[in-house]
Order: structure tokens, then sequence, then C-alpha cells
């Protein structure tokens, strides 16, 4: 029997996908969401699921929240401003919506009567800041940032802070401690760290999801802030090379949409995943340079990337994630990178995407966030 789903941040990217999966396994799904200027252009969209309850409204409203909460059995926290180098100077307003906007749907189920009774957050894995590491000497490292010493001078590969040598990355786990370097991932932890105590002290079950690097059809092409893969598709389909920092080879751990809303069905489900923080990836290993050169050829683009050679205040190096702890739980990314990256593809040719990428780095450039 289907159960009465609410979805906030549900007309967005990731959202949306887990609400049409939600209605096809016959659960009633509400949506609340604000349709943010930046990621929405002030509309909705057109493959938002006309069999939902939309509600137009915000987290940070207590009417809203009250009104979006009503009869819900289970509750998706999807909303949430997203960006990382953004969040940098538009540090008010990120907190407001992640942290705070979080502190008030967790305020409304702690004084109220609701009927919830499974509540998954997502998370990111920019909460671990950099990832895991292995030194020949040392061990498994889990290193603060590169200093701006070291990344002036172009050497970009991360040093063990016992040896000095180069260490080696290595799958991340969720045993790693969190070491946020984004104001981005600080309210992510908030987010994860708030609904878990929340859900342990009033018995609410609770299941942290830390997404990795999501990529797929839908992702806001025309948003600057958004994953690496729509930049890079917006770039491209603009006929401007794809703009990268440092060499290039710096590694994330990729992983298509439909997977994650895989990943939330499991949580939503599965009684073991309560109070529980798990990994949610690809399993891989992917430069950036990849990122780009496989988008450009799939694009049918003879456009080539463009290594600006210089760093990005706050980026890391390598963070891929160790899948091995949701596994337990059945999870198994079913969808590879090619042909996730054939996918993103087939969907952005058709659509409208304005290249405003070099106007967000401007933005980081005039605030010494980006190297000279």
């Amino acid at each position: 029997m289907g159960k009465k789903v609410l979805v906030t941040g549900g007309a967005g990217f990731i959202g949306s996908h887990l609400v049409d999966k939600l209605i096809a396994e016959g659960h009633e799904v509400r949506i609340l969401d604000n349709l943010d200027c930046q990621v929405h252009l002030g509309r909705k969209p057109d493959y938002l699921n006309k069999k939902a309850d939309f509600i137009l409204g915000d987290v940070r409203n207590i009417k809203d929240i009250e009104r979006a909460f009503e009869d819900v059995e289970i509750v998706f926290h999807q909303a949430a401003a997203v960006g990382v180098a953004q969040s940098m100077y538009k540090i008010h307003h990120y907190v407001d919506v992640n942290t705070v906007g979080t502190a008030k749907i967790l305020e409304f189920l702690v004084n109220k009567e609701h009927s919830v009774k499974k509540f998954v957050v997502a998370s990111s894995m920019s909460v671990y800041g950099e990832g895991a590491y292995k030194c020949g000497k040392h061990g498994v490292v889990y290193p603060q940032l590169r200093t701006q010493e070291q990344l002036k001078k172009h050497d970009w590969e991360v040093k063990c802070p016992q040896c000095g040598k180069n260490l080696v990355p290595i799958p991340t786990t969720e045993e790693k401690p969190l070491q946020p370097t984004s104001i981005y991932a600080i309210t992510k932890r908030d987010q994860e760290e708030m609904c878990l105590a929340v859900g342990q002290a009033y018995d609410i079950p609770t299941v942290a999801l830390r997404y990795f690097n999501v990529y797929g059809p839908r992702q806001a092409l025309s948003n600057p802030y958004t994953g690496v893969a729509a930049i890079f598709s917006s770039r491209i389909k603009n006929n401007n090379p794809p703009l990268i920092f440092e060499d290039g080879l710096q590694a994330r751990d990729f992983v298509y949409v439909t997977d994650v809303v895989e990943a939330n069905l499991l949580a939503m489900r599965e009684k073991k995943a309560n109070y529980e923080s798990f990994n949610v990836s690809g399993g891989s290993r992917i430069t950036i340079l990849q990122v780009a050169e496989t988008l450009a050829k799939l694009f049918k683009k003879k456009i080539k990337p463009k290594i600006v050679n210089k760093y990005r205040a706050g980026d890391i190096r390598y963070c891929f994630g160790s899948i091995d702890k949701i596994k337990k739980m059945g999870y198994r990314p079913k969808v590879s990178f090619e042909e996730g990256m054939k996918n993103l593809v087939e969907w952005g040719i058709i659509q409208e995407a304005r290249d405003l990428s070099e106007k967000a780095t401007q933005e980081l450039v005039e605030r010494n966030l980006v190297e000279k």
C-alpha cells in the first residue's frame, strides 16, 4: 500500500526524479519547493510530475512547513541552496536556507503533532573535505586542505603531514572525520547532524545520504554553481571550452541520478538504515579532464578543455567513495559513467543553456577566491 510522502526540493534535479519513482511505485507524493530563480529561472519545470501535489513554498516559512507536512508519513529532505564556490560569499543565504531551513522543519517536528515515521536527509560528500589517503610510511591519512603556499607553487598533490611525501588517494569511508572546507559543506554537515540528533532524541527514524557528484538529465544547465558535468555541458553547447582549474587530474566520484533515487528508496524501506549515514556514489574515480573530454566527444564538438593551471580556494584534490556500507543494504550502482554521460548529453542537446561560468569565475576572482 502506498504511503503519503513529502519531497522538499521536489522540483529540483534529484528531487524530481525521486518524485517520479515514488509515484510509479504507488505512493501519494507532495512537493514543497520555492522554484529558486537561479535553478528554475522562476518557473515550474516542464518535467514536474502532474500527479504530485505541488506546494509553492519555502522551508524557512513555518506556515508552508505546516501545510506540507499534513498527514505525511515519509519525508525526503532534498531542499538546499547548492554551490560550493558561491557559498563562500553568499554566506548568510546558504546558512539561512540549509541550516535555518532544516532547523525550522525539525522544530516543527518536535513541537507539533505530526505523522512522520521516516526522515531521509540529503547530505553531501563535501562534508569530508579532502578524501582519504595512504602514505607508504604512515598508513591511512586524513589530511587538511593544501596550503596556499603549496598551491602558489602549482604543486597540486596532497602531502603526508608527517613526512611530506605525496599521498596516494584511497576510497573514502563513512568513518573518515568530517572536515568541511566551504560554507556549503558546513551547512550540509549541519543538516545531517541536526537531523540525526533530533531523530534519535525523538524516536523519528532518520537516515543521512552523503551524495557524491550526482549527474544526469534535469540538471540546471544555466546555473554556473551546479555540478561540473552541467557546467561543462553548458560551455560546450555554447561552443566554449570547459575551464578546468589546476592540472585537470583532480578526481571525483560520479553517480547517476537514478542510482541516487534507488539509494533513497532503500533508506526509506530498510530499518537497519535508521540513524546511520551512508555514502551514495558510483564507486568510481574519474578525473575532471575525463569529464570534459567525454562531454565534448558526446556533443560531437571539436572543443578542447582549457586547463587554466590556477587554484581555487577551498578546492580538494581527490575524493571518491567507498560504498561497502550501503552495499550491505543491497545498493548497487547500475548506470556506468559512459552510459550516464550519454543520457545527460541526449537530454542536454535539446535544452536551453546560458553559459554564465565566466561571469561566476570573475566573481570569485574579484573576491580573491581564485588565483589571479
